[in-house]
């Protein structure tokens, strides 16, 4: 079994290990707020025709059922992760729809995001799945319920 790597500057060591949670907690809530500015502009700029108009292009069907989904995903899924409640089921739902996004939809437009590419769902994609592994982490509602996936 290898040895954990050794700090070039030791000194940092305490700062890492007394932070280490605590920037969890920052990745966690900045996934979830910008996973809901994306379904809130779903719900209030596009609306569910336009989402599943989207969908059936995509060739998604039920287009209705899987833009419901994903924005029930990014909204009430994505306040979730921000608080930390059911954080491994909704991180893991929504890899699954950043899973689908990648494949149905960007994956055609190569790697950059610039171009419509896979490039930021499968960032935000592995992101979560990271998330659905670790869970809420100790600065979560799910810590504080005393009760997780």
């Amino acid at each position: 079994m290898a040895t954990e790597a050794k700090h070039l500057i030791p000194g940092l060591a305490g700062f890492y290990a007394s932070t280490r949670d605590l920037v969890y907690t920052l990745l966690r809530v900045v996934i979830g707020a910008i996973l809901f500015m994306h379904g809130w502009a779903k719900v209030t700029e596009i609306g569910l025709a336009g989402v599943s108009g989207a969908m059936a292009k995509s060739g998604l069907e039920p287009a209705t059922a899987f833009a419901i989904a994903a924005m029930f995903l990014e909204t009430v899924g994505a306040v979730c992760i921000i608080f930390g409640l059911f954080t491994r089921f909704f991180a893991a739902a929504l890899a699954i729809e950043m899973g689908i996004a990648l494949l149905a939809v960007h994956y055609k437009n190569g790697f950059s995001a610039s171009k419509g590419g896979y490039e930021y769902v499968l960032l935000i994609g592995v992101v979560l799945l990271a998330i659905a592994i670790r869970g809420g982490g100790p600065y979560s509602a799910d810590r504080a319920i005393g009760k997780e996936l």
